[in-house]
């Protein structure tokens, strides 16, 4: 929820009036504060076009390994079985 300026004048001027100026100034610097720490870790924890790019570069390498490894299992297969058919046919 963002205020405009002129509700945070007016907020400032009730407060200053309960509170007083030192504690209304600091209570105002501790919200700033805290809101801007909260938005440095918020962007922290984003990822960057960077961290994109880095992504789909470590899923196609492992495509790429799931794939050959498909092959080498594929053709183990192929291997037994013409095997297992050759001992059929000979007997």
């Amino acid at each position: 929820m963002y205020l405009e300026a002129e509700e945070i004048a007016r907020l400032y001027r009730l407060l200053s009036d309960k509170l007083g100026n030192d504690t209304t100034e600091s209570m105002f610097k501790y919200i700033d504060n805290k809101t801007e720490r909260s938005v440095e870790a918020t962007i922290k924890t984003l990822a960057t076009k960077d961290d994109i790019a880095s992504i789909r570069n470590e899923i196609s390498e492992a495509k790429v390994d799931t794939i050959k490894w498909m092959f080498i299992f594929w053709i183990g297969q192929v291997g037994a079985m013409i095997g297992v058919a050759l001992l059929f046919i000979k007997k």
